[in-house]
């Protein structure tokens, strides 16, 4: 038996024993050391149709068991991770095309399949992430998904070194976009809101910081000549829609924050400003270990606060309100 949070009917997550489970010819069984915990985790926590399900997609863990047709490059006791997207069929078309992403028949690891948020848990081999040595568990973690989309987005933009690029929302994964626009050699704007994370967010690479609270984003970015790129987590369209005022001519919004009420925008100024707006959906398990390549080689880690299992029904309830810098990771056996 193995330990579990599973989701209850009033959105609460209960400690349950599960038996141990045999993996299928084409899985992996892994014994996890670390989950992070997502601002989607709410959404699947508290989505329809969610009881009994464990969430969790930023996770690592070692491999304990392997089904009887997973590549010989999968081995017991490796340490490995997996995202949101728990594996690819390699037999849709989106496949064939190597677009593995858009898989059609492609799991969401705690939405749709259980995640994390145990000591054990089933994955297809084909969503695996190998983990380099030097990074720790807790730390690789949320690179996973706050690291990999931030990483990814930065790097099929377009943007070029000494580019302006501003970054909008310096939470979860704001902090870690901040570290990588940095380090990519980005002149760095982060607009957020109060004073009290000027100093962060300095910390984190920006090289201005605009404080929506006293400041309009649109005219600090035109004093500066306008952003060539804008990558925004902020998943309210009507925060969102103005920003694209202060790109430049040919310059691109990258939406990182998914909801369903629409972007307003004016098709005359997208049209005058030749802009772009533009989707970013996190990446393939190759993307993911060039991600945790590169937050190897420039030093970049999230900022974390280590929960256990026995907590994280506290930990949501703080995640709910923004009560954390920046990323709760739950440790196993802490």
């Amino acid at each position: 038996m193995y330990k579990a949070l599973e989701v209850t009917k009033d959105g609460q997550l209960e400690l349950v024993e599960k038996q141990i489970p045999t993996p299928l010819k084409d899985q992996v069984l892994i014994q996890v050391e670390a989950c992070g915990m997502c601002g989607a985790d709410l959404s699947d926590i508290f989505g329809e149709n969610q009881v009994k399900r464990v969430p969790g997609h930023e996770v690592i863990g070692r491999i304990v068991s392997l089904g009887e047709e997973v590549s010989k490059f999968w081995t017991l006791g490796q340490r490995v991770g997996v995202g949101r997207l728990a594996g690819h069929c390699n037999e849709c078309i989106q496949c064939r095309q190597g677009a593995f992403v858009h898989c059609t028949n492609q799991s969401f690891l705690g939405n749709n399949q259980d995640g994390g948020y145990a000591e054990l848990m089933l994955v297809k081999a084909t969503g695996l992430v190998a983990i380099p040595e030097g990074l720790e568990s807790v730390d690789a973690a949320p690179l996973l998904c706050a690291g990999l989309a931030t990483f990814n987005a930065l790097k099929k933009s377009g943007a070029q070194a000494g580019d302006l690029v501003a970054i909008q929302g310096i939470g979860g994964l704001g902090h870690l976009a901040l570290q990588y626009a940095n380090k990519m050699g980005f002149k760095v704007v982060a607009i957020g809101r109060g004073e009290d994370i000027t100093s962060d967010v300095k910390k984190l690479g920006a090289h201005i910081y605009i404080d929506t609270n006293t400041q309009d984003a649109i005219v600090e970015l035109h004093k500066l000549g306008g952003a060539k790129l804008i990558l925004t987590t902020v998943s309210n369209a009507s925060v969102v829609s103005p920003l694209i005022a202060g790109l430049e001519p040919k310059g691109k919004i990258i939406l990182l924050g998914a909801r369903k009420d629409p972007l307003s925008l004016s098709s005359g100024k997208l049209v005058v400003g030749e802009h772009i707006v533009q989707g970013s959906l996190t990446g393939t398990p190759y993307d993911s270990e060039k991600t945790l390549d590169f937050s190897l080689l420039a030093n970049i880690r999230p900022e974390i606060e280590i929960v256990t299992l026995d907590s994280v029904n506290e930990a949501l309830e703080r995640l709910k309100t923004g009560d954390v810098k920046f990323r709760f990771v739950i440790k196993m056996n802490a």
